[in-house]
């Protein structure tokens, strides 16, 4: 007799919440960057920071378990995935794993991010903010 697999079913609410979390986040930094002075790449770090702090109180798991892409996608989940890269290096090295920890874990991402800018600046002519 053949066996049937069951995969587990998709729940449309977890589309649903990782598009309107996701949205929230990019709506909040739109508003920053029209409202405030601050450049966008202030406001990257901001995000980035923002993240590791919620990650440090251990509030991100349970963001993202709720969001899903919506919180793993944006600046907010590399604060997160730098903060437990930090964590878990300094259980293995101590003191020196402040240091290494947050590039070990963050080095796809970095990465990644500077060979599409780059390759996009080739493609189009980078403008200066005024």
């Amino acid at each position: 007799m053949q066996e049937i697999l069951y995969v587990e079913e998709w729940d449309m609410m977890d589309y649903f919440n990782a598009f309107w979390v996701g949205g929230i986040i990019c709506a909040l930094v739109q508003i920053l960057m029209e409202k405030t002075k601050l450049l966008p790449g202030r406001i990257m770090v901001l995000l980035v920071c923002t993240g590791a702090v919620i990650s440090f109180f251990g509030w991100y798991e349970p963001f993202m378990e709720f969001a899903g892409a919506g919180a793993s996608v944006p600046l907010l989940g590399y604060g997160n995935i730098l903060m437990k890269g930090v964590k878990e290096a300094v259980g293995e090295s101590g003191f020196i794993g402040l240091f290494q920890g947050g590039f070990k874990t963050g080095a796809v991402g970095c990465s990644a991010a500077l060979v599409f800018g780059y390759l996009a600046s080739l493609v189009f002519k980078p403008k200066p903010k005024k």
